[in-house]
C-alpha cells in the first residue's frame, strides 16, 4: 500500500481507532500477591507479526485511516484505508460533487472534484465552445458557453446594435446602425445602396436614391452631362446629353435656331443661324421647328380672356417689327393656320369696319381693339361681326374676338371654332 504524504481534506475531528503500545515497550503486570511481574515482547520473542489487515479497526503503519466497518468509498476513510482526497476517484459524499481520478480540467470533472459548468473558467471539451468564467453576456463569451455572435440579441464588442435577427432591410444590418452606404437597402427608406458614397453610378449617396437625368450628377458611362435642371434648351439637355448644334433643340442664349437636320438652305443653317421663315399668305400645318428666326411671345387658349392687349401684349412681350400670329391644338407642336407680316399691316386698325381689309403680304389684316382682329387669304371677302363669319375659304380665315383692349373669348382657326382645346399664338421678329 502507497502511503499518502499530505491530506488534502481538513476533518475537524476524527477518531480513527485505539492505538496499541509498540511492540518494544514493556508492560507491567502484577501477580496475585500484588508482586509486579515483567511482561516483555513475547510475541517478538516468539517472533514479530506482520502489519494488521485495513478495515480491522486499527490504524497499522501502512495505513492513514481504518474505521473498520465504516470505512467506505463515499465517506472519509476509503475502504483502502486512506483519507479521502479530491484526485483518489472516489466521491467523498458531502464535499465532492464529483471525482474522475484525474487532473483534467476539459472533462466532466474539474478542478476541486466540481462537475464542469458553465462559467466555471474550464472549456468543457465538446460541451462548450468557450467559457471565460463570467456570466458577461457582451464580452465575447455568453451565458451558454456559446461565442458572442451577430444576431443572437447580444450587443458583443465590434457590434453597434444587435435586434437578435439576420435581416438586413431594418435599421440593424449585420450589427451595425443602418446608413446609406452600408450595402444593405433599408426598407422604406432607401431606394437603393451599393455600398459605397460615390455620386457618379447608379446610386446616390446621402439618401440613396437611383441616379436620373436631372439629378445634378453625372452618370458616369451613362450621362454626358447633368446639369440639376430638365430644360432641354441649355448646354445640357432634358435627356443629359450636351447640347450640339444639329440636335433639333434651338439652345438658349447660343443658338438662333436648330432644325436638326444638316439642309443648310433651309430656315436653318448648319451653323445654326437662323434664316427668317417667311412666306406669302395664309400657311396650313406648319411644324412649329420650320418658324427658324421668330421667337414665341404670347400664347393663351380661346376661352381665355387675356387683358392688356396694347400695353402688355404688344407693348411689352411682342415688341418685334414683324408678327406672326396662328392657332394650334393644345400641346401641338404643329400650327393649324397662321399668317405673318409688317407689325404695321398686322395691327392695322381697321375699327368696326365689317366688311374690309388691310392687303399686305398675300394676307388680307384686320384689327381692333373693340371689335376683332385676324386675317383672311388676301383677296378674299370678310364679314366681321364682330369676328368674321365669312365661309369662302374658311380654312385660311382666323379670328379672335377683341373688346376693352382685351382678347376675348373665341372664336375661329380656320374650319375649327374651339375653345381651350385650341390655343392662340403670338410670335414676332426682327
Amino acid at each position: 500500500m502507497v502511503r499518502r504524504t499530505a491530506l488534502s481534506l481538513s476533518l475537524p475531528f476524527l477518531i480513527l481507532a485505539c492505538t496499541t503500545p509498540a511492540a518494544d515497550e514493556e508492560s507491567t503486570t502484577y501477580d496475585a500477591a500484588g508482586d509486579e511481574t515483567e511482561v516483555g515482547n513475547e510475541e517478538e520473542e516468539e517472533g514479530e507479526e506482520g502489519p494488521g489487515e485495513c478495515g480491522d479497526g486499527s490504524v497499522d503503519s501502512d495505513e492513514e485511516c481504518d474505521l473498520g466497518s465504516e470505512n467506505s468509498p463515499t465517506g472519509v476513510c476509503t475502504p483502502e484505508c486512506t483519507i479521502a482526497e479530491c484526485g483518489d476517484g472516489l466521491v467523498y459524499e458531502g464535499f465532492e460533487e464529483c471525482d474522475d481520478g484525474n487532473a483534467i480540467n476539459t472533462d466532466d470533472c474539474v478542478l476541486g472534484c466540481k462537475l464542469a459548468s458553465c462559467g466555471d473558467a474550464y472549456l468543457h471539451e465538446g460541451v462548450e465552445t468557450c467559457d471565460d468564467g463570467n456570466d458577461d453576456p457582451a464580452d465575447g463569451c455568453n451565458s451558454m458557453c456559446l461565442p458572442g455572435a451577430c444576431g443572437d440579441g447580444v450587443i458583443q464588442d465590434g457590434e453597434q446594435c444587435d435586434d437578435g435577427n439576420d435581416v438586413t432591410s431594418d435599421d440593424c444590418p449585420a450589427c451595425q446602425l443602418a446608413f446609406c452606404g452600408d450595402g444593405h437597402v433599408q426598407l422604406g427608406l432607401e431606394q437603393c445602396d451599393d455600398g459605397n458614397q460615390l455620386d457618379n453610378d447608379g446610386c446616390l449617396p446621402t439618401f440613396c436614391t437611383p441616379a436620373e437625368c436631372g439629378d445634378g450628377f453625372v452618370y458616369e458611362g451613362v450621362e454626358e452631362c447633368d446639369d440639376g435642371n430638365t430644360m432641354a434648351n441649355d448646354a445640357c439637355t432634358d435627356v443629359c446629353t450636351t447640347a450640339f448644334c444639329g440636335d433639333g433643340v434651338k439652345q438658349q442664349g447660343v443658338e438662333e435656331c436648330d432644325d436638326g437636320n444638316d439642309v443648310d438652305q433651309d430656315f436653318c443653317t448648319n451653323d445654326c443661324i437662323s434664316l427668317l421663315y417667311w412666306v406669302e399668305g395664309p400657311q396650313l400645318d406648319v411644324p412649329e421647328d420650320m418658324l427658324g428666326g421668330w421667337e414665341e411671345c404670347f400664347t393663351d387658349n380661346y376661352g381665355s380672356y387675356s387683358v392688356g392687349l396694347t400695353n402688355t401684349i404688344l407693348g411689352m412681350q411682342c415688341t418685334g417689327s414683324k408678327l406672326l400670329i396662328g392657332c394650334r391644338p393644345v400641346n401641338s407642336t404643329t400650327f393649324t393656320l397662321l399668317a405673318m407680316g409688317e407689325r404695321a399691316d398686322v395691327t392695322h386698325n381697321l375699327g368696326q369696319q365689317a366688311f374690309s381689309t388691310h392687303e399686305a403680304n398675300g394676307v388680307g389684316w384686320y384689327y381692333s381693339t373693340d371689335w376683332s382682329w385676324g386675317f383672311v387669304l388676301g383677296g378674299d371677302p370678310v364679314n366681321r361681326n364682330s369676328c368674321d363669319v365669312e365661309e369662302v375659304n374658311s380654312q385660311y380665315r382666323m379670328c379672335w374676338h377683341t373688346g376693352g383692349d382685351a382678347i376675348n373669348e373665341g372664336y375661329r382657326c380656320g374650319n375649327q371654332y374651339p375653345w381651350m382645346d385650341y390655343e392662340r399664338v403670338i410670335m414676332h421678329a426682327d
